[in-house]
């Protein structure tokens, strides 16, 4: 049943939804291209986490947008990680040639990261704030969200 729920979220950029939090991030310590990204090293700026996957029409949108919010915000605090579930990495090197990102790519291809956090959908997103609290998430991605989770961002830049 998992995997009709990330279908549906993948088929469907009319499915979005937000939650707002106040409970501490699960940590993740995960690889990258070059080395490996720990949540912990990031504390004092602003994490935009984001899961996703090759597969994911919705996240051919999301990644320009968050190339975008990065260049834009990152001198202000803020970090984007993007971690990525596939299995075999062939599929995300693809993606990235048709979708690059400005952004740290990590990878998680147990998915253990994803449990931790209870991903729900792709593309799953984070917002945690410089302490390490969990204080947003967005299931799904859609051009007119843009702006709502972009405010997020700007909220929680000012209060740093």
């Amino acid at each position: 049943m998992f995997k009709y729920v990330f279908i549906l979220l993948v088929t469907s950029n009319l499915v979005f939804s937000a939650c707002v939090y106040a409970a501490p991030a699960p940590d993740f310590s995960l690889p990258t291209a070059g080395a490996s990204i720990n949540l912990k090293d990031l504390k004092g700026k602003l994490v935009y986490v984001d899961f996703w996957a090759s597969w994911c029409v919705p996240c051919q949108k999301s990644f320009p947008w968050m190339s975008e919010m990065q260049e834009r915000y990152a001198d202000q605090g803020l970090v984007v990680v993007a971690i990525n579930l596939d299995k075999d990495k062939k599929f995300v090197e693809k993606f990235l040639q048709t979708y690059p990102a400005k952004f740290t790519i990590a990878y998680d291809p147990k998915g253990e990261t994803a449990s931790s956090y209870k991903v729900a959908g792709m593309p799953s997103s984070y917002l945690i704030d410089p302490q390490g609290e969990l204080k947003y998430s967005h299931i799904g991605f859609r051009e007119t969200s843009k702006s709502e989770i972009e405010q997020q961002i700007i909220t929680l830049l000012k209060v740093r």
